[in-house]
């Protein structure tokens, strides 16, 4: 998959109709975009949601102390729940359960000694239901996730979370073994949703949708996902626990908290790499997209996507509805790297003068081509001003992969720049 190359945005034909949910509720959701994802909060519950998988990254320094880029211990101590991108850890690398998401990847030496009470999926359980490993290119990384296959012609839902940052995908058939390329045919960030595309898929085998829609607390089901990032689909059983919970990110340095609205609770042994993984009723029926686990005790809860709001959001995704909160493909790139504090791309250069300070600059990049360096204040996109970080980013929102820019900035010697740019497609939003 080339992400540089603007024709990998455009939508792909569909063959297939995408399946709705019958008596499914209405959808509830934040229609604020996320920034970043931490933890997250459910009343007095924390929780972090799950992502990525064993797979650890490379090129990101190594922080047992949990104050810098690397997630540390599982719940087994053995580093089962690191990740890559965007992982759990306890932070200290004493095996306990994790409390949060942390950038970046890791690995650990704790002690600690639950372990994962899950089996190997059977056939039927893992009907339509497929592993995903991204590969994260300008992050030295990479992850695991699932997703649950709509369509036979190959439409997959699955998180945002789980591609998000993306500039390669794979997805592989549970039953089968067979792998795909996937490409991204849109996300929803608030919603934690998104859809791909399988590329030359035919003939696949569906997962079995729920069709009525009564799923209550008390009711049996069973988390099935690409546990740990294993490669092998495994089925966790438990009971839903709760109905319509609200769970909101907590706020991360300058990132803001977001929150997910309506989920089904249960009690299930949900842990990374089961994200976008199917929720199983007693029927054997899809009722939930796993999204998110607990990171506060040793009993873990867990929480799914009703099925029906999760296809409410993939259907306007399949219809090219670009939203405030969908992206459709992938979004347009530029290769800068910004921050939030004044002078390291804030609101403000270091001078407190108007603009957004690149903090780095991605080599291969338009920015790179252009000449764009760490230092550097960007201040205006084709002849308008941007006052800072959000600015900027809000300005190259509003274009496709293959726009033509002009950039006007000031180098970090106060010498005045302006340039003219293709805008590239970048990772997965």
């Amino acid at each position: 998959m080339d992400q540089h190359d603007p024709a990998s945005t455009a939508q792909p034909e569909r063959a297939d109709a995408v399946p709705t949910a019958d008596a499914a509720p209405a959808p509830r959701r934040s229609r604020r975009r996320r920034t970043a994802i931490g933890l997250l909060t459910s009343g007095a519950v924390a929780a972090g949601l799950v992502l990525g998988g064993s797979a650890v990254a490379t090129g990101w320094p190594d922080d047992a102390a949990g104050t810098g880029l690397t997630a540390t211990a599982g719940r087994d101590g053995s580093g089962g729940w690191s990740g890559t991108a965007w992982g759990h850890g306890d932070g200290d690398g004493s095996g306990a359960p994790s409390t949060g998401l942390l950038p970046g990847a890791g690995s650990s030496t704790g002690t600690g000694t639950a372990t994962l009470d899950a089996t190997t999926a059977t056939d039927a359980q893992q009907q339509g239901v497929v592993l995903v490993d991204t590969v994260l290119g300008y992050q030295s990384a990479e992850a695991a996730g699932s997703g649950v296959v709509l369509t036979s012609d190959g439409l997959v839902v699955t998180n945002n979370h789980v591609v998000e940052g993306a500039t390669e995908i794979t997805v592989t058939i549970g039953t089968t073994g067979r792998t795909y390329v996937a490409e991204v045919v849109g996300t929803d960030a608030t919603a934690d949703v998104a859809v791909l595309q399988l590329q030359g898929a035919s003939g696949l085998a569906t997962a079995a949708l729920d069709d009525d829609g009564d799923l209550a607390v008390g009711d049996g089901v069973t988390a099935v996902g690409n546990a740990e990032g294993g490669g092998v689909l495994l089925a966790a059983g438990g009971t839903v626990t709760a109905l319509d919970q609200d769970i909101t990110t907590q706020a991360e340095g300058a990132s803001a908290g977001e929150s997910l609205t309506g989920l089904i609770q249960v009690d299930a042994d949900v842990v990374s790499g089961d994200s976008g993984g199917a929720l199983l009723d007693d029927e054997g029926e899809v009722v939930g997209i796993t999204t998110a686990a607990s990171s506060g005790s040793t009993d873990i809860t867990g929480f799914a996507i009703p099925v029906g709001d999760a296809l409410d959001v993939v259907t306007r995704i399949v219809a090219g509805q670009d939203t405030d909160t969908i992206t459709l493909g992938y979004p347009a790139f530029l290769g800068v790297q910004l921050g939030t504090v004044p002078g390291v791309g804030g609101a403000a250069g270091a001078t407190g003068s108007s603009g957004a300070t690149i903090a780095g600059v991605i080599e291969g990049t338009p920015a790179a081509e252009a000449g764009l360096a760490a230092g550097d204040t960007v201040t205006a996109v084709d002849s308008t001003a941007v006052a800072d970080a959000d600015a900027l980013s809000a300005a190259l929102a509003d274009h496709a992969p293959g726009d033509q820019v002009t950039l006007t900035w000031t180098t970090a010697d106060g010498t005045a720049r302006t340039a003219t740019v293709i805008l590239i497609a970048g990772p997965a939003d």
